[in-house]
């Protein structure tokens, strides 16, 4: 691979659409709809593939296993088959995914701060009225 191609990796084997930019190589690695709820729900205990969609109910099985292998991919969650084929599969947070869970943290406050914001508003005007 030319030194070009190695420049677009930012996670993996994925591209990194703005080369050498850090705060897309994170996007890249944990953005989107539902990684860091895989993330939060993997910090917890590990989980089987049920137990997460079972928890994550509105996100449908082809999702599920991309978002779980792109985390695999980029070294945040480990894959471990549980029995003979076809096994169960539980997965894990690797000692890198670990190191997301304070930014995971942090999400969670402003999350909370964000919906008491609107909350408050909402109880503004319904009282107002």
């Amino acid at each position: 691979m030319n030194s070009d191609k190695k420049a677009l990796l930012g996670n993996g084997s994925r591209p990194n659409p703005v080369s050498g930019c850090p705060l897309t190589a994170a996007l890249t690695a944990i953005g989107g709809k539902w990684k860091l709820i895989i993330v939060y729900l993997l910090s917890e205990s590990p989980r089987h593939f049920a137990a997460l969609k079972r928890e994550m109910s509105s996100i449908s099985q082809k999702v599920l296993t991309q978002q779980l292998r792109e985390l695999e991919c980029d070294g945040l969650v480990q894959r471990r088959p549980t029995g003979a084929i076809p096994a169960p599969v539980e997965y894990s947070l690797t000692n890198y995914g670990r190191s997301v869970l304070p930014l995971v943290d942090q999400v969670k406050l402003w999350g909370r701060v964000h919906l008491e914001r609107f909350t408050s508003k909402a109880d503004a005007a319904g009282s107002s009225s």
